[in-house]
């Protein structure tokens, strides 16, 4: 009994330890999100001059040109959720940063018929001590192993 409550302790401390596990940045050290089931679709935000942008990118992280894809941001608390505006060009697609501790959802679609994928971020911007980047965008998981 004592050796299972040990480790049960230790997975849930390590959890808390390496809680940024499964972060992963993309060559202009944005926050990965997944738009596909067999990661062939990605989609790289970054954040500049109070915007967020969201470029696509293919199963070799290099750019995809945007034609018929769509996405829709939604930000907020569950109790009070905004569709925030979302401008489209042929490098991915720019919205409003939303609020602090806010959730982030996108919804993606490759086309008019395509499936729907949607991706959540939590848009903490508090530094992490370790790598002093904000939290969203915490590069520690590229950093272990």
């Amino acid at each position: 009994m004592k050796t299972k409550l040990t480790a049960l302790l230790l997975a849930l401390c390590s959890g808390l330890a390496f809680g940024h596990e499964g972060i992963e940045l993309g060559p202009n050290q944005g926050r990965i999100v997944e738009f596909s089931d067999n990661e062939t679709m990605h989609g790289e935000i970054t954040e500049k001059d109070g915007k967020l942008r969201v470029a696509l990118l293919d199963k070799d992280m290099k750019p995809v040109r945007v034609e018929a894809q769509s996405l829709v941001a939604t930000a907020g608390t569950r109790q009070k959720p905004a569709k925030l505006e979302v401008a489209k060009d042929a490098e991915g697609f720019a919205m409003p940063v939303p609020g602090e501790n806010e959730w982030l959802i996108l919804q993606f679609k490759a086309d008019a018929a395509g499936k729907l994928f949607t991706a959540r971020l939590h848009y903490n911007t508090k530094n992490c001590e370790p790598c002093s980047r904000p939290e969203w965008r915490c590069a520690c998981a590229s950093k272990k192993g």
